[in-house]
């Protein structure tokens, strides 16, 4: 499997040119809706709206040649010892690359928890990592992908509830993927708490649990997730033509979504030792020439008979030889022959060294493994990254140009076939392979990781192999740093108290909503405050209705009987709607229902209130001061960082720095500016400098007065929340204590040592500390 990640090697545009299957003439606009109906966006650069985009993406006009060592490929030391957890959605093709990952990094002396779908869990065991179940049905997933490849979902979709559907499975993971940070091992019950998370892009939740922990987040995902100038976007249909090739590539994945990961290599699982086919299978493979591989995995496909007799009637016209895998679709016959084989589930690493080609779905997995072993590859992309795997094997010569699965037709599938048993593809896919095993992927990945680590920062002062998650408040500042085993150990050992002990923020997350400029950012603040004003008042009503639907209308028990079957559909409908907890709740008593239900109008109606408050007090003037202090961006200029606003201490000094620099640089553009224009244009330079220091000063001197308003009350009402939602907090310091309960009554090898080393390496820490205060 390939992973894109952070500070790696960008592909060079002379390794891979990709083959357009855009048809430039047809489309004049930015669309969210894919064209092709495959899940991709189109992107006309010669829109005024990605030509505004494109100046605020910044470009690297210097070329710079790869070192002859790339530098991703360099070792990274990491000698902290992390619970790392790994969060996974998708397919079986998404886990296995991580599976590899996670005993790599084992091998290192971290402990790794994979969390990812229930339907999983014998694979991820049996590797030997531990396994935390999120939810979510893969299968689901999949079958939901196909039927909506793009952005907006099909009437048929919203129709047959398959939005409310995977909206609740969405919310199920997203509390499974938290859990998994904090949660006991399931079966052995091992306390665990996560110092690092590793995450595919699709598992949702992983910025926000690294952002509750305050721990490092490494994305890694099977597509290029980075700008390159190489290719565009996967999912990017481009339409330019003033824009050079390079700068449109590049751009293409500011559009998409603001990137910052670069590089790829292939990550595999070791190929399977002692592993012997079923003898039905051995015997199909002696008795005739190599078959060809031909399956789609884990794509769920409406139409299995139809795509039955596709294949079949493509395998018979080539009189060739098949291995069919049936996948979730179950596609294929009852029974095998001499000339087809049906299979269920057997490891490609090992099946693709028997056979003449593959063809498949183009998951970026089983391309990857076809291509490993050198088979020629023909593609049938069915949504998402597909059809870019599918351009880059046809643009290298490994197989035929890919073949959407809705155009797909028994003569063009022969045709591909054709195409991939061919001498030219053959030797094309053996050179691509030879090159592939020159790569160690899962150790390459290990080191990104390693080295975008703030192991310094991580790293406990008075045991430096664990990592910290306390910090001791009596000490001077910097303040002493403490692992989980270190603070049990010196609490055990009264050297402190648990009230001696806060909070250590090894790696703060700050999620910002960015304001682009003062128009756009009023506005969809004022969407926002509305929504949630609307949500509140449509409350007022359903709230009350909602709790007296649930008291029974009759007391005989006739009409009870009718009536709880009535009730009990009503509220399994209400409970679907507003994903209540338990939809077969007991009716209550209607005295005790009234209660409820005005207490629920009436918080309803102070939610209306409060909402309409905070929106015009705080977050409208924030998005005009934000958006005001950041139109110089829109005209190439930087705009300066004065922090992050955590609270309203915080808050205040942001606003002084704001206002002091907005107020001098906006009073010095109508000089600056003009001159700077002169310096590099002349005379029209110094047109386009008054213009620039006009807009400059007014939008600069406007954020500078706002914000003395706008960020003290942001940076009040985070403060306000976090003294409300405090609950979080405690419950991450409780699974941090018992873990450093069970590391320290639980025996290992060296214990007695480490704890040794604990209190020595403490008593020489406050000796420093007493020493540096008398001097």
């Amino acid at each position: 499997m390939r992973f894109y990640y952070r500070r790696c090697r960008p592909i060079e545009p002379n390794e891979i040119q990709i083959l357009s299957t855009y048809d430039h003439s047809k489309a004049n606009f930015v669309s969210a809706i894919p064209r092709l109906g495959d899940g991709r966006i189109e992107v006309d650069l010669d829109s005024k709206v990605c030509r505004t985009v494109a100046k605020l993406i910044p470009f690297p006009h210097d070329e710079k040649q790869p070192p002859s060592v790339p530098d991703y490929i360099q070792p990274a030391i990491c000698d902290v010892q992390l619970n790392i957890v790994i969060q996974v959605v998708g397919s079986r093709g998404d886990v296995q690359p991580f599976i590899a990952l996670g005993n790599e990094l084992q091998l290192h002396g971290h402990r790794v928890r994979l969390a990812t779908h229930d339907v999983f869990e014998s694979f991820v065991l049996e590797s030997g990592l531990e396994f935390y179940a999120i939810g979510g049905d893969p299968t689901d997933l999949m079958a939901y992908m196909v039927k909506n490849p793009g952005l907006i979902p099909q009437m048929k979709s919203l129709r047959n509830g398959d939005i409310q559907r995977k909206r609740s499975m969405v919310a199920e993971m997203l509390r499974g993927c938290w859990n998994s940070c904090i949660g006991h091992d399931p079966v052995s019950k091992v306390p665990f708490v996560a110092d690092a998370i590793i995450a595919n892009p699709p598992s949702f939740a992983h910025i926000h649990c690294a952002q509750a922990l305050s721990i490092p987040l490494h994305l890694m995902f099977t597509m290029p997730w980075s700008s390159t100038r190489a290719f565009p976007h996967p999912l990017a249909n481009l339409k330019y033509s003033t824009t050079e090739p390079k700068i449109a590539n590049y751009i293409s994945y500011g559009v998409v979504e603001w990137l910052t990961w670069q590089g790829c290599l292939w990550l595999f699982l070791p190929l399977p030792s002692g592993l012997h086919p079923a003898p039905e299978l051995d015997s199909f493979l002696r008795s005739g020439s190599s078959p060809v591989y031909i399956g789609f995995g884990s794509i769920v496909i409406e139409d299995a008979v139809g795509m039955t007799n596709i294949i079949l009637q493509a395998v018979k016209s080539l009189r060739i030889r098949a291995i069919i895998s049936r996948g979730w679709s179950n596609i294929g016959e009852v029974s095998s022959d001499d000339k087809i084989f049906y299979i269920g589930d057997c490891p490609h690493e090992w099946l693709f060294q028997h056979v003449a080609a593959v063809v498949h779905h183009g998951g970026a997995g089983t391309t990857a493994c076809g291509l490993r072993f050198g088979r020629p590859t023909a593609i049938i992309p069915f949504f998402g990254d597909q059809l870019f795997w599918g351009n880059m094997v046809a643009s290298c010569g490994l197989g035929p140009r890919p073949i959407p699965y809705r155009s797909l037709t028994s003569t063009k599938l022969a045709e591909a076939i054709h195409f991939c048993l061919q001498t030219e593809a053959k030797s094309a896919a053996q050179h691509v392979a030879s090159r592939m095993g020159h790569e160690n992927g899962v150790a390459a990945a290990v080191a990104s990781f390693h080295r975008n680590l703030p192991v310094n920062d991580m790293r406990c002062h008075v045991f430096p192999s664990e990592p910290a998650v306390w910090q001791f408040k009596k000490s001077s500042k910097p303040r002493m740093r403490l692992s989980k085993l270190a603070a049990e150990v010196l609490v055990g050992h009264s050297r402190l108290h648990l009230g001696d002990l806060q909070t250590y923020y090894a790696q703060p997350i700050h999620i910002e909503n960015r304001r682009w400029d003062p128009v756009t950012g009023t506005a969809s603040s004022l969407i926002g405050t509305s929504t949630d004003i609307l949500k509140a008042t449509g409350d007022i009503f359903y709230r009350p209705y909602q709790e007296l639907s649930r008291v029974p209308r009759s007391s005989s028990e006739s009409d009870l009987n009718k009536s709880s079957a009535v009730q009990s559909r009503r509220i399994n409908f209400i409970a679907e709607a507003t994903s209540l907890p338990d939809s077969s709740a007991k009716p209550t008593s209607k005295l005790k229902a009234t209660g409820a239900a005005m207490g629920g109008s009436a918080k309803s109606v102070g939610k209306v209130v409060g909402y309409g408050y905070k929106g015009m007090l705080v977050d409208m003037p924030l998005a005009v001061s934000e958006g005001l202090r950041a139109v110089p961006r829109l005209y190439g200029d930087e705009v300066k960082d004065h922090g992050k606003i955590q609270d309203w201490k915080s808050g205040a000094t942001f606003a002084g720095k704001n206002f002091v620099h907005g107020m001098a640089d906006g009073l010095s553009d109508i000089f600056t500016q003009p001159y700077k224009g002169a310096q590099e244009e002349g005379a029209k330079g110094v047109f386009k400098g008054i213009a620039k220091g006009t807009l400059g000063m007014t939008s600069k001197v406007s954020s500078a007065a706002l914000g003395l308003v706008a960020y003290p009350a942001h940076g009040m009402m985070k403060s306000l929340y976090t003294a409300t939602h405090s609950k979080r907090s405690k419950l991450i310091a409780q699974a941090r204590i018992e873990e450093g309960k069970y590391l320290s009554e639980h025996s290992h090898k060296g214990l007695g040592k480490n704890r040794q080393t604990i209190l020595r390496n403490f008593e020489a820490a406050c000796r420093r500390t007493a020493d540096s205060g008398s001097s």
